[in-house]
């Protein structure tokens, strides 16, 4: 059955936009691109200098003091055997991807969810937004990205952000939202701004709905570094993908298994950042 209207030429429209914004903002992506790399290379640059023996008893100990004894043992076991393995460099590019995506996604996504928290207005533009950058597949922002900025961690980066973003907006919204009222009325009464009200009472108060919502975004974050190997990532994610295509299971799983501690440590720190330790079970 033939169709009763023409084919809408949306792929048409969309590598028009993309090429008028290769063509028109070139230097700017250039730009972005250098820094981001930098940025990336010095963390692991910073991170290689540490023996990495000393790095596992830092982490250890930021385990202990954050969660517990347990989490504290398990990180120091975990690391001692993905360095074993011998994924200990591309762990750190690893996590240099992770930190720097888990970075900018704060930065830009806390400030959108309070600012959609605030206004209704922008809380309705903003949450279609954020349903199709977590309903697209992801591989759909690595085209794109390449265009923008080449291959390489780069794109990796940009598609890691666009997948992680939205939970840490959606908690802050969420957070800030959840503030009872009769705290919100009792701050008015008092004659606090509304940057006072919302530093000292609404912030505060949504912190750890907002660091679970940072805690989603490390994990998703996490997510993507196999598909960031796509685009010539480098990292753990390397490594699963060159197992995948070459069939050797072993070297995956392996890789696979350093890719599960990294996001077990990552997902029990940042659990219990911002709240009272309870010594809860791992």
């Amino acid at each position: 059955m033939e169709n009763l209207f023409p084919k809408l030429p949306i792929a048409n429209w969309i590598d028009s936009i993309i090429e008028w914004l290769v063509n028109h903002f070139e230097p700017v992506f250039e730009g972005a691109s250098t820094v981001v790399e930098s940025f990336v290379d010095g963390i692991v640059s910073g991170l290689g200098i540490i023996p990495s023996f000393l790095l596992m008893i830092i982490v250890g100990l930021i385990a202990w003091k954050v969660c517990n004894w347990k989490i504290a043992l398990f990180t120091i076991i975990g690391l001692f055997l993905i360095d074993n393995l011998g994924y200990w460099s591309n762990m750190l590019d690893t996590i240099a991807l992770v930190i720097i995506s888990v970075g900018i996604s704060i930065i830009l996504g806390i400030p959108i969810g309070i600012w959609a928290s605030q206004s209704e207005t922008v809380s309705k533009v903003v949450t279609p937004l954020l349903d199709f950058m977590q309903t697209m597949p992801a591989f759909v922002y690595l085209l794109p990205a390449i265009f923008f900025f080449n291959i390489g961690v780069v794109p990796g980066v940009v598609a890691s952000v666009i997948f992680a973003m939205p939970p840490t907006i959606r908690l802050t919204i969420l957070g800030i939202k959840q503030v009872p009222k009769e705290l919100i009325e009792a701050t008015e009464a008092f004659g606090s701004t509304t940057a006072q009200k919302l530093i000292k009472v609404q912030f505060p108060i949504a912190l750890p709905t907002i660091m679970a919502g940072i805690n989603q975004s490390i994990m998703l974050a996490l997510s993507m570094v196999v598909i960031a190997s796509m685009v010539g990532a480098p990292g753990l994610g390397a490594d699963v993908y060159r197992a995948v295509t070459q069939l050797q299971t072993g070297t995956g799983f392996e890789a696979g298994l350093a890719i599960v501690i990294i996001a077990i440590i990552l997902d029990r720190i940042t659990q219990n950042i911002g709240k009272k330790k309870t010594g809860g079970e791992m």
